[in-house]
C-alpha cells in the first residue's frame, strides 16, 4: 500500500473551496476510511490573487497542464465546469495514469464517450456522482447496485432552480419573472439563468442518467428539451383545477419491443408537465431534487435531497474520492462504463404521453362536436372535457388519453385552424396514472 495519495484540484470556486475545506477538516477520518492519507498536491486556478477562505495559498497555481501530469499526483478532481479546458485536462490526466473525479455534467453529456474511452485505454477511474443531483447518491446505485437488474424508467426533478420557481408559482401565486428574481436573490439561480430555465441543465443530467440506466450512448443533443419560460399563471391554475402541480421533469424510459423482451429504443426528454398532487414528486418543494427509478426486480426506488450547492456537491465529490482512492491504493480500478445495448434514441413524436389543452371557443351549438372531431381525426382519444365560462369567456378544457406525441401535436395545430377556436391558450403534457 502506498504511504499516501496526492490529490490535484482543478478549480476553486464555491464547490472547490468546499472540497478543500472537507479534505483538511476531515483528513484523519478520510485516511482511516481509505487506509492511507490523502494530501492536496496543488490547486489550479485562473486568479491566484483572489481571496479564498481556508485555502492554502502555497498550493495555488495557474499551470493546470503541469499539475495534472505531475508524477507525484495520483488523483485529479475537476470542478472547472464547461467543455474546455476541462476535457483536455481530464484526458491528459488519465493519459498520465491519474484517476479523475468530476462534477462536469455538460462535458459528460456532450462528450462522455471520449472520456470513458480514455479511462478504459489508460486503466483509470472516472467517477462523476456529483454531476447529477448534488449530494443525492443516485449514479452509483444505477451503475453498481442495480447493474444486475433491468431498469425500465427514470423519472425525476433534477434542477433545483426551476423547481423553486414552479413551487413559488404554485404555492404563492407568483408570476414567472417574480419567482425567478427571488430565486436569483437567494442564490438558487445564476445572473444568466438560461441553462436552468430553458432546460439545458436538466437535459444534460437526463442524458447521463439514461446512459447509465440503459447501457446505451446518449448525449444532450439526443434529449428532447423544453424549458419553463412559457409556463404561465393560467397553466398553474389549470393544474390546480385538476388537483395537479406543474414540475420540470426529466424522463428516461426504455421502450419495449413488440415481443416485450428487448428494448425497441429509449425515450429521453425534459419538459414541464402536470403531475397529480398524490404523486410523491408533487411534494418536492423549493430547490430540492427527487428521482424515481423503476426496475424489474427492485421495483420503485426514490432518491431525494439537496440537488445543488457547494457543500452538497462537495459531499458527493468526497464520496467519489474515497472510492477512487481505495481503488488506487489497492491497485484495482473501479467499474468502467459500458454501452453494449446501443439502443436508438427514439424521436419525441413516437413518445406516448397525454396532453392538457385549454381552448378559447365561440359559445355556439356544435362546438364540442367539432372539437371532438378534430381529436378523432388524429386518432387521439379524449379522457375528459369540460366547458368553463360562457359567451366571450367560453373555454373548453380537454385532457387526452395516452397517444403518440406527434398525433397530439398535430391535433393542437388542427384546433388552431378551426373557425370556432379563438385561441389555444394552454398546452401541457400530463404525467402520472390516468
Amino acid at each position: 500500500m502506498k504511504p499516501g495519495l496526492r490529490v490535484a484540484l482543478l478549480g476553486c470556486g464555491v464547490v472547490g473551496t468546499e472540497v478543500v475545506r472537507l479534505l483538511i477538516e476531515q483528513a484523519d477520518d478520510l485516511a482511516a476510511r481509505v487506509g492511507t492519507p490523502l494530501e492536496l498536491a496543488g490547486i489550479a486556478v485562473r486568479r491566484p490573487d483572489r481571496v479564498r477562505e481556508g485555502v492554502p495559498r502555497e498550493l495555488l497555481t495557474t499551470d493546470a497542464q503541469t499539475l495534472v501530469t505531475r508524477d507525484d499526483v495520483d488523483i485529479v478532481i475537476e470542478v472547472i465546469g464547461g467543455i474546455e479546458p476541462a476535457r483536455t485536462l481530464m484526458l491528459e490526466a488519465m493519459k498520465s495514469g491519474k484517476s479523475v473525479i468530476t462534477a462536469n455534467k455538460a462535458l459528460l453529456a456532450e462528450d462522455g464517450a471520449t472520456l470513458f474511452a480514455a479511462a478504459r485505454e489508460y486503466g483509470a477511474d472516472l467517477y462523476y456522482e456529483a454531476s447529477v443531483a448534488g449530494a443525492i447518491p443516485l449514479l452509483r446505485p444505477l451503475r453498481d447496485s442495480l447493474v444486475g437488474d433491468h431498469v425500465h424508467r427514470v423519472l425525476g426533478i433534477v434542477n433545483g432552480t426551476t423547481n423553486y420557481i414552479l413551487d413559488q408559482m404554485d404555492t404563492h401565486g407568483a408570476g414567472f419573472n417574480d419567482a425567478l428574481e427571488e430565486a436569483q436573490a437567494l442564490g438558487y439561480a445564476e445572473a444568466d439563468p438560461t441553462a436552468d430555465v430553458e432546460g439545458f441543465d436538466a437535459a444534460a443530467k437526463a442524458a447521463i442518467l439514461a446512459q447509465l440506466a440503459f447501457h446505451t450512448p446518449v448525449t444532450a443533443a439526443d434529449v428532447h428539451r423544453e424549458g419553463i419560460t412559457d409556463v404561465s399563471a393560467a397553466d398553474v391554475a389549470g393544474a390546480k383545477g385538476m388537483d395537479c402541480v406543474v414540475k420540470l421533469l426529466a424522463i428516461c424510459e426504455r421502450v419495449p419491443s413488440e415481443d416485450g423482451r428487448n428494448g425497441r429504443g429509449v425515450s429521453v426528454r425534459v419538459y414541464p408537465a402536470m403531475i397529480p398532487r398524490s404523486h410523491p414528486l408533487a411534494s418536492v418543494r423549493e430547490a430540492y431534487n427527487a428521482v424515481f427509478v423503476e426496475a424489474e426486480s427492485a421495483g420503485s426506488l426514490m432518491f431525494y435531497g439537496a440537488g445543488a450547492g457547494g457543500a452538497p456537491t462537495a459531499s458527493a465529490i468526497l464520496g467519489d474520492l474515497v472510492a477512487v482512492a481505495r481503488n488506487v491504493a489497492g491497485g484495482t480500478p473501479g467499474p468502467v462504463e459500458v454501452t453494449y445495448a446501443k439502443l436508438p434514441v427514439l424521436p419525441m413524436g413516437e413518445t406516448v404521453t397525454r396532453y392538457y389543452i385549454q381552448v378559447d371557443v365561440t359559445d355556439e351549438a356544435g362546438v364540442l362536436a367539432t372539437v371532438a372531431e378534430e381529436f378523432a381525426r388524429h386518432g387521439v382519444s379524449i379522457q375528459a372535457v369540460r366547458q368553463v365560462g360562457l359567451g366571450e369567456e367560453a373555454q373548453l378544457v380537454v385532457v387526452t388519453h395516452r397517444a403518440p406525441d406527434a398525433a397530439l401535436t398535430a391535433t393542437v395545430e388542427g384546433l388552431r385552424e378551426l373557425e370556432i377556436v379563438r385561441a389555444v391558450t394552454s398546452v401541457m403534457r400530463v404525467e402520472g396514472d390516468e
